[in-house]
């Protein structure tokens, strides 16, 4: 399989290369683009099988995925369908001449309108829905949004235009919600506030929203400032999808400036510098794909080498935890992206975004 081959070549270049000259490279070849596009193609409008995170107030909201979600109905989920779409977004903006181009927008055409959004919208302001994909689909709604308003194209226009209702939806849930948490989740899987803050912040920077910006910068400092020597021997859980770890490592060199983050690191994981610990650096063993469970550790891998390859980039040069963490990325991403197509919907309607996540880095 050539994403096969193309990754672990990839990855020996990668271990000899500098972070700087590693930024000039591109993993992601269009042949790589159009076997991603396909897994997503395959499930932004499959219906079913569907796991609705739903709370019903009336006999009249017993309805159908669809109904309830016209617009992000397909994969399995609500948050996975809203990746999918942003894959599928970055992949066109990518690669110009991609040959699912057509078949992508006439999906997007048909799930990003005014109607369907307006729905959605609709359906997170209802009671006792405050909580709904907080913070997972909140985090990567923004990713969607993100990746369109940075994006000059007509129909990217119109998408972003017509998810607006929603975006505007979401930084209002997150500005109600984020100072009534006086603690952060620390988890491996859809809650962990890290993640949700990490994407909403890359967001805020990338539509220049200060206000929304300075909350993020202080709710991070207040999580996680102080945060020393992470208990990182107990990672992975059985169902994690996420280092809970790495990814606040991941959102502080966001929130710090390169001085303060490589002290905060340190202290944070003083195991690095030495190559250790083997729990977080060696990847996660993964024994049954069709398992929607077990599966997740697929995705910890991509995510654990998506953190590293971004916290290495941000310590210096000479650092060693720099080299111990590019090493164990570069073990992660080719441990995991031989099975993203692995054939079972449990693992294929999600592990494409974070892949194509990881490779646009």
């Amino acid at each position: 399989m050539r994403t096969i081959v193309s990754t672990i070549a990839i990855s020996l270049l990668l271990s000899t290369t500098s972070l700087a000259q590693m930024k000039q490279v591109n993993p992601l070849t269009q042949k790589d683009a159009s076997h991603f596009a396909a897994l997503a193609l395959k499930c932004v409008n499959r219906e079913l099988p569907n796991k609705p995170e739903h709370v019903i107030n009336s006999p009249a909201e017993v309805q159908s995925p669809k109904q309830l979600h016209p617009a992000f109905y397909g994969c399995y989920d609500w948050h996975s369908s809203v990746h999918g779409h942003w894959m599928l977004v970055r992949l066109l903006k990518t690669f110009s001449s991609l040959p699912e181009d057509k078949q992508i927008r006439d999906a997007l055409n048909a799930n990003l309108t005014t109607e369907n959004i307006r729905a959605e919208a609709a359906y997170m302001s209802q009671p006792n829905r405050q909580s709904f994909e907080r913070t997972y689909g909140w985090a990567w709604l923004l990713k969607l949004a993100e990746e369109l308003h940075s994006w000059d194209d007509p129909d990217g226009d119109k998408w972003a235009e017509a998810l607006q209702p929603l975006v505007d939806v979401i930084i209002k849930s997150y500005k109600s919600f984020l100072p009534k948490q006086t603690y952060p989740i620390r988890t491996g899987v859809h809650p962990n506030t890290a993640f949700g803050l990490a994407f909403a912040l890359d967001y805020a920077k990338a539509v220049g929203d200060r206000d929304f910006e300075a909350l993020l910068d202080e709710r991070s400092r207040t999580y996680f400032a102080k945060d020393v020597d992470y208990p990182a021997s107990w990672e992975p859980s059985g169902e994690d999808f996420f280092s809970a770890g790495l990814m606040e490592a991941d959102l502080m060199r966001r929130v710090m400036k390169a001085p303060e983050f490589a002290d905060w690191f340190h202290r944070f994981l003083p195991q690095t510098t030495k190559g250790g610990p083997p729990s977080l650096l060696k990847p996660a063993i993964v024994t049954d794909r069709t398992d929607p469970k077990l599966v997740h550790l697929d995705g910890l891998n991509l995510s654990r080498a998506w953190c590293m390859r971004s916290v290495a980039s941000a310590l210096p040069a000479n650092d060693p935890a720099r080299k111990a963490l590019t090493d164990s990325a570069n073990q992660h991403a080719t441990a995991a992206l031989a099975h993203v197509a692995s054939g079972d919907y449990a693992g294929e309607h999600w592990l494409a975004s974070f892949a194509i996540y990881l490779l646009s880095l």
